[in-house]
């Protein structure tokens, strides 16, 4: 079930978000200060707290399993936990953001070629629109809904 995500969630976002982003980025970015250091449950379920209005996760039988950020138009971001992967959840929540939320474009990294494979199986495009990642030397690229 998707719905929208509220204060009791969290906890379990946070660890979603620390957990992919350790084992997605660390081998992209090598940055051991900002996985092991900054990147913390804590200090994520607090930054997150204020982001909750556009948070919707994924639940299945009273777990998380994952978790969309959209603002505007946009897919801000999207994780599903690494021990779900594989099952259809992430392209569930993305289906739902294009189908409540009209979203038309996103950012992905440029050497994230696995997740950049995902938004194009469900009808985004590379565009030549790039910037950097902000702090780092790594590109991200913009995606965007085809046929729109």
């Amino acid at each position: 079930m998707i719905r929208k995500a509220t204060k009791e969630d969290l906890s379990r976002i946070a660890e979603i978000l620390v957990f992919v982003k350790r084992i997605k980025f660390r081998p992209i970015f090598q940055d051991d200060d900002y996985s092991f250091g900054e990147l913390q449950v804590i200090p994520v379920a607090a930054e997150y707290e204020k982001k909750l209005p556009n948070i919707w996760v994924y639940e299945d039988k009273g777990i998380v399993k994952g978790l969309i950020h959209i603002e505007d138009r946009e897919v801000v971001e999207l994780y599903i936990d690494y021990f779900f992967q594989g099952q259809g959840i992430g392209g569930e929540l993305f289906e739902f953001a294009k189908k409540e939320h009209d979203v038309d474009f996103l950012w992905a990294i440029e050497k994230n070629v696995e997740a950049i494979r995902f938004y194009q199986r469900h009808g985004f495009s590379v565009t030549d629109t790039k910037k950097f990642e902000e702090g780092t030397t790594e590109y991200l690229v913009m995606l965007k809904r085809i046929g729109i």
